[in-house]
């Protein structure tokens, strides 16, 4: 295990003998004085020549596997790709897909059943090739996705509270979970207050972080790095080096439980804070925060569309699209799934899931009002149009699409991931793969303002 601790030892937050000496802080001081010779310019020229020739040879080893007679590569894909890490870096990459997705089969989604109670989180592997879910009965199961049948490749099962070191898995519901930008760790999060980082290849448990106060409600890694972030009820956000097996920092800010987290490849991560009607940008290096207002309910989930957008979904059945510049919406979509009857009265259907195809104009929402839906993000992301609605039914729980944008996965259950206000019995709990279709045009690339 990493810094000599034995494998699958606790690493808590609360403890002083815990933080690393390796800490971020020190680990800049300490690769600024091995770097003491040089000026900041000479870093600068060394930096991007290093991070052009990591790029070139990328892009060769695609293309070699791609056309293997190929001797030669070509020049202007690296422009392309450069191109698009400056528009991703700037928040301005938009793949312009929305309008070319076609209205999916209901008889082409593929359901996966294994859990026995409501799934609440999943991810997918940034290769696109498996499929990792988790559930209120504690255990997690990895699927290989293929395109005619999904096939359950490992599952590591639930305990008895109190059994985690014996059973390797989860004794609680599993509320959420991330996984690394190179497909190396998994983390799942849940309402024991525990961590648990996981050999994503394996399934074999790695680490346990503890340290959170109440149920561990969001997890994210951020892009590129094995730097994690987690929020949990008791309203604050952690900073974890997975890879040093060791904590880094704790924030404070919301009111309210944490509902939701989500990073992209800055060292940030927003949040939703639940009754405190909140969504924040937490600035990690800074300790700071921006505080953003516009839902009216109880904010349940948010993703981030890019670098410089964001969606969330609230209990009041608003949808809200951000530009992490203004403190208000830039679009809100209410009662986006439509009103229900309740005790007598009409009530919005909840948000209970977002998700957004990465760098794109392409929004999925999930509730219980026995549909998903797909938006296309217009105007610069100051219009939410309604494009298509999906047929399922239970509490849509999780929302992922899948890198390349070819399909959509949705956990499935009976009950509402955070709670057990209603029980849809018809519901099954399950994973289901959409399959989007597309026109055969080739998404085009722009910039969310045009330029």
């Amino acid at each position: 295990a990493a810094v000599g601790r034995p494998v699958d030892e606790e690493v808590s937050s609360d403890s002083e003998t815990e933080i690393p000496s390796l800490g971020r802080r020190r680990r800049e001081a300490a690769a600024a004085e091995e770097e003491i010779d040089e000026t900041p310019q000479e870093k600068k020229l060394r930096l991007a020549k290093q991070y052009l020739e990591e790029l070139r040879q990328y892009e060769e080893e695609r293309a070699a596997e791609e056309e293997e007679e190929e001797a030669a590569y070509p020049a202007d894909l690296i422009g392309d790709r450069l191109r698009e890490d400056v528009l991703e870096q700037k928040g301005q990459l938009q793949r312009l897909v929305a309008k070319d997705v076609q209205p999916p089969d209901p008889a082409s989604i593929r359901v996966l059943r294994g859990h026995q109670l409501p799934v609440t989180c999943l991810v997918i592997s940034p290769d696109d090739r498996f499929i990792f879910s988790a559930s209120k009965d504690g255990t997690i199961i990895k699927c290989k996705w293929e395109v005619e049948s999904g096939k359950r490749l490992c599952v590591v099962p639930g305990g008895k509270k109190g059994t985690e070191e014996q059973n390797m898995g989860h004794a609680s519901h599993i509320l959420c979970m991330a996984i690394s930008s190179d497909g190396k760790y998994l983390a799942t999060g849940d309402r024991n207050k525990l961590i648990m980082i996981w050999d994503a290849a394996t399934c074999k448990r790695l680490h346990i972080f503890t340290g959170h106060h109440d149920a561990v409600s969001g997890l994210s890694f951020r892009k590129g790095t094995h730097q994690l972030y987690s929020a949990s009820h008791d309203r604050s956000v952690k900073v974890w080096d997975v890879a040093e097996n060791a904590y880094v920092e704790t924030l404070f800010g919301h009111q309210d439980v944490i509902t939701g987290l989500d990073s992209l490849s800055r060292e940030c991560c927003v949040t939703a804070g639940g009754r405190d009607g909140t969504v924040r940008l937490w600035k990690i290096p800074e300790e700071s925060q921006l505080v953003f207002y516009g839902h009216q309910g109880s904010i349940d989930c948010i993703q981030l569309i890019n670098e410089e957008h964001m969606v969330s979904g609230a209990d009041d059945g608003s949808v809200a699209l951000w530009g992490l510049t203004k403190k208000k919406p830039l679009a809100l979509a209410r009662q986006a799934h439509g009103m229900q009857d309740s005790q007598g009265l009409q009530e919005p259907y909840w948000i209970s899931a977002v998700a957004p195809l990465r760098n794109s104009d392409l929004v999925a929402t999930g509730s219980h009002n026995a549909s998903v839906k797909l938006w296309k993000c217009s105007e610069g992301f100051r219009k939410l149009e309604p494009l298509w609605d999906i047929p399922l039914v239970g509490f849509v729980n999780s929302l992922k699409f899948s890198s390349a944008g070819d399909f959509l996965v949705a956990g499935v259950g009976q009950e509402h991931r955070l709670g057990r206000w209603w029980r849809i019995k018809k519901a099954k709990n399950s994973v289901c793969i959409i399959p989007l279709r597309q026109r055969a045009a080739a998404p085009s690339l722009e910039a969310p303002d045009g330029s």
